[in-house]
């Protein structure tokens, strides 16, 4: 296991003595230090969002934050006059984000308690800490892939499609429609490594069984020619969703063996689990091959339990699977089995995908 403790997703910073220097009701025109402004570009950079919880007038405070540069950095922003710890919370349930993966930063000791006391597991930090908070491990990703640097971005479109959603008038298909859904399948190479382990690591709902699969076993499936990795990507007109999906499937004579799936929790209304298991399923049917897929149990998975039985997947012995010598002590890994038939192209959305690898399954590998 490693020391590295859990990163943090989000800051919330207020605003008086903390982001700025001074008090805006007494000074309207009060200063962004330097060392605040390097700060708040640094963890951006590193995909890490930030959000504020202030006391303040939200409409006399905001064109301030807009003149000094820096409004478009905050998401989902409570300024206002409850208490700060219902802010917080409320920021983390719009992200989706576990408590325990915001911080906050303030200047006065008893909102920091009233914060601890209401939401124990958010991390508190003092305003004279902020110059020091880039070096500290918690707000240091080890990696930062090209998604993480737009992360703010794609969270911003995400709120913007979400309202329009909520204001659209017709049927959910016809919204999803409207969208211009575009999904790509492809090949990962050794770029994009990174990103599937993130998502092997981060995705808990919609991951088949929990595994995390390090940078050197991908590394090690992406030398290997009976295994592909494949990397799923999505974006529509409102701009990118990155990378929302990892699937590593293994080729045996007359079966295709999907050894994980995990999607974004961010993409399921869109239906792209549904899409990414009938393009295999399709593919599967081309080759003339039977599909295995793993599933394991977690705490919080029953979502995929649920997409491979819609797909219709069995929970039945896959004896093909059992002859290519992979089927023996599996632990609690359960088989999910399917003989697949083809499936039609999505209608929400066009996808971009390699061709079957009907060579390996006639090959026999």
């Amino acid at each position: 296991m490693s020391d590295q403790p859990t990163l943090v997703k989000c800051l919330v910073w207020d605003l008086d003595n903390t982001l700025w220097r001074g008090t805006f009701l007494e000074n309207p025109d009060v200063e962004l230090p330097d060392e605040i402004r390097e700060l708040i570009h640094t963890l951006d950079s590193r995909g890490i969002l930030q959000s504020i919880a202030s006391k303040n007038d939200h409409d006399v405070v905001w064109p301030h934050l807009e003149k000094l540069g820096i409004a478009e950095y905050f998401v989902l922003p409570q300024i206002g006059w409850g208490p700060k710890s219902a802010s917080i919370l409320e920021i983390a349930r719009q992200l989706k984000f576990a408590p325990g993966t915001v911080a906050f930063i303030d200047d006065l000791p008893s909102e920091r308690a009233e914060v601890a006391f209401h939401a124990p597991d958010v991390r508190c930090y003092t305003a004279e800490q902020a110059p020091t908070l880039a070096g500290l491990p918690e707000f240091s990703p080890q990696n930062v892939t090209v998604d993480a640097r737009r992360r703010r971005q794609m969270y911003q479109a995400g709120f913007h499609r979400d309202a329009e959603r909520e204001a659209f008038p017709g049927p959910d298909e016809e919204f999803l429609r409207s969208l211009a859904l575009e999904m790509t399948i492809k090949r990962a190479d050794e770029q994009e490594l990174t990103r599937v382990e993130e998502l092997t690591l981060r995705t808990s709902q919609m991951n088949a069984t929990g595994v995390h699969y390090s940078d050197a076993a991908l590394r090690g499936l992406l030398a290997d020619p009976d295994h592909d990795v494949l990397t799923v990507t999505m974006a529509d007109r409102f701009g990118p969703h990155g990378a929302v999906g990892v699937l590593l499937l293994a080729y045996h004579p007359g079966v295709w063996h999907l050894k994980l799936l995990a999607t974004s929790c961010r993409v399921v209304s869109f239906g792209a689990g549904a899409t990414i298991l009938n393009w295999l399923i399709d593919q599967a049917a081309q080759a003339g091959v039977h599909l295995a897929a793993d599933f394991r149990p977690t705490d919080r998975n029953r979502m995929m339990d649920v997409a491979y039985r819609f797909a219709g997947f069995t929970d039945d012995a896959c004896a093909c699977l059992a002859q290519a010598g992979t089927a023996g002590d599996r632990g609690d890994i359960q088989f999910r089995h399917l003989v697949p038939t083809p499936r039609p192209a999505p209608v929400t959305m066009t996808l971009e995908a390699p061709e079957p690898a009907t060579d390996r399954a006639a090959a026999g590998r």
